[in-house]
């Protein structure tokens, strides 16, 4: 998880105390619970394709540095974490290509790791002439985490690119973000060229991980031990985003939110709903973020938009790109009318239909359209303010300031206009 992602999610949960210490508390249907979750998996990926073997890490060769490295991180796992091992490019195919392709092994099962044992067999692996069957292993990791709903990463280290696609690496990773299984896929490139680096940034983006390199052991052990941390730390303090699949059709059949985090995926020009019941003297605030995960065309926008369940707009937002980010976010406020004292209970609520649409474009040469990107959704309802206006489509009482800078212009005009006629008139007095 990148992290911007991060910032927004611990808004958005800061968010909900705000809700519970105002008692505004809304009916929710798909609102998170994290409980029971399992504690968080890692699966440390490494790469023994024959090119391992270069000696530029360093001073040293880049296996090496990688086995130093894994010894390191070993020693300083938290006692929390549930850790296995995998290994792809093992074998020795020659020049057999349809056979390298398939070699990837688990060496460690996920679980309380055996540290003992991970050593002596990450100290036998000898790089060989193997392939780099990224896609594949990627699929094969997943696996080894299995599919319970508590936080799972896979940290693949590699210091090349996949020489075996299909599968893509690229789209495995958008299929795998894709299930909803709250998976993140981190990339470290041990001394990576400029292709190697834009794989590996592509794997990572789709996920909502992080790219990093490293060109010797040293900077390899410490980035991967700030990713375990992370993988364990992240998991215990902040609330896993819930999967939630909006509606293409309208908000009639458009699944019902409380104040929480959610994710889900829209495709290129797609239109996606969602309900939220607001209280009268409730302000509804909600946020959609949109990962650019893969190449889109210059010029694109996403747009949020607040709309009565009979199709009436009540507060839009739109932000554009350029081609620049790797997120697009877009956000309103909006707060529904309170009529006279009596304090609203639940038979008072009013659905609010929230439509976060996109305006993505494919770029010359095509891309994949399919998974839709990642979306990341913030719904929160706080007691409104008497003197605070919706935001109606953007501008709220920013009317009042556009009356006032319309005003002065006029003036100014007016102004203008006499200075420049007195001094005219001088000049053909003289």
């Amino acid at each position: 998880m990148t992290t911007s992602w991060k910032r927004r999610i611990a808004a958005g949960l800061g968010t909900l105390l705000v809700v519970a210490a105002l008692g505004g508390a809304t009916p929710a249907i798909a609102d998170p619970d994290n409980g029971d979750a399992p504690p968080p998996k890692v699966d440390l990926v490494l790469d023994l394709s024959g090119s391992m073997n270069k000696n530029d890490a360093g001073g040293q060769t880049r296996i090496d540095a990688a086995k130093k490295a894994f010894n390191e991180i070993l020693d300083a796992l938290p006692n929390e974490a549930l850790v296995g091992l995998r290994v792809l490019g093992q074998g020795n195919p020659g020049n057999n290509q349809q056979a390298g392709c398939q070699e990837t092994q688990q060496l460690a099962p996920v679980g309380k790791p055996d540290k003992g044992a991970m050593k002596v067999a990450v100290a036998a692996q000898r790089p060989t002439t193997g392939y780099t069957p990224i896609g594949l292993t990627l699929r094969k990791a997943a696996e080894d985490l299995g599919n319970d709903k508590g936080s799972r990463r896979i940290i693949l280290i590699t210091d090349g690119e996949d020489s075996c696609a299909p599968p893509d690496p690229c789209q495995v990773a958008r299929e795998l973000a894709a299930q909803g299984l709250n998976l993140v896929i981190d990339t470290l490139g041990l001394v990576p060229d400029d292709k190697t680096r834009e794989q590996l940034s592509c794997i990572a983006g789709a996920t909502g991980g992080t790219y990093t390199s490293a060109n010797n052991a040293s900077e390899l052990s410490q980035r991967v031990q700030q990713l375990v941390q992370r993988a364990v730390v992240t998991a215990a303090e902040v609330t896993t985003p819930t999967p939630v699949h909006g509606s293409p059709n309208g908000c009639a059949d458009a699944p019902l939110l409380g104040p929480g985090v959610y994710n889900d995926r829209e495709e290129f020009e797609q239109h996606l709903w969602y309900k939220v019941p607001q209280l009268p003297g409730q302000e509804l605030r909600a946020s959609a973020t949109v990962g650019l995960d893969r190449a889109v065309a210059r010029d694109y926008d996403v747009t949020i938009t607040a709309v009565t369940d009979d199709g009436r707009d009540l507060a839009r937002y739109t932000d554009a790109g350029s081609g620049r980010m790797d997120l697009q976010s877009a956000g309103l406020r909006y707060s529904l009318p309170k009529h006279g004292d009596d304090t609203p209970d639940a038979k008072d609520a009013k659905i609010t239909c929230l439509m976060v649409s996109t305006a993505f474009n494919v770029p010359a040469g095509g891309v994949a359209k399919t998974p839709g990107m990642p979306v990341e959704l913030l719904v929160d309802l706080v007691a409104a303010s008497d003197a605070q206006a919706s935001d109606t489509h953007g501008l709220g009482r920013g009317w009042i300031f556009l009356g006032v800078l319309a005003g002065v212009g006029l003036l100014s005009g007016l102004l203008f206009g006499w200075i420049v006629r007195f001094f005219a008139g001088m000049r053909r007095a003289v």
